[in-house]
């Protein structure tokens, strides 16, 4: 298993282990150079969300993750975790409902027709 691959399975195994909801891991394409990919969870309260990005960063230290930009704050029902290789997510559900993330990201459209031919004028 590789780095990425690995830390994105310790990721989730944490996430499943805190308890998050609807935990969706989506891996962005090679030539999207941001991270490997995005990992999305809800929490059900402040505190839970708060709690599941404390358990995150043990995780991240063992994989060489040196400093982890953490964005967001609880009261905002949003936490970003910038991981490296990948991107988590923490909402409460209803900012996670607003945000959308995983239709946003949804690339198999966007990427279809960017490699499709011009429209002749």
């Amino acid at each position: 298993m590789n780095h990425s691959a690995e830390l994105q399975h310790n990721l989730l195994a944490s996430l499943d282990n805190s308890k998050a909801l609807n935990i969706v891991s989506i891996p962005l394409p090679a030539d999207v150079a941001i991270a490997d990919g995005l990992i999305i969870a809800s929490g059900t309260s402040d505190r839970h969300l708060i709690s599941m990005a404390e358990k995150l960063q043990p995780i991240l230290k063992q994989h060489g993750v040196k400093s982890t930009k953490v964005e967001g704050h609880p009261s905002s029902g949003w936490i970003l975790l910038d991981a490296g290789d990948w991107i988590v997510h923490l909402f409460r559900p209803e900012v996670r409902s607003r945000y959308n993330l995983e239709e946003l990201w949804d690339l198999n459209g966007i990427w279809a027709r960017k490699t499709a031919p011009e429209a002749e004028s």
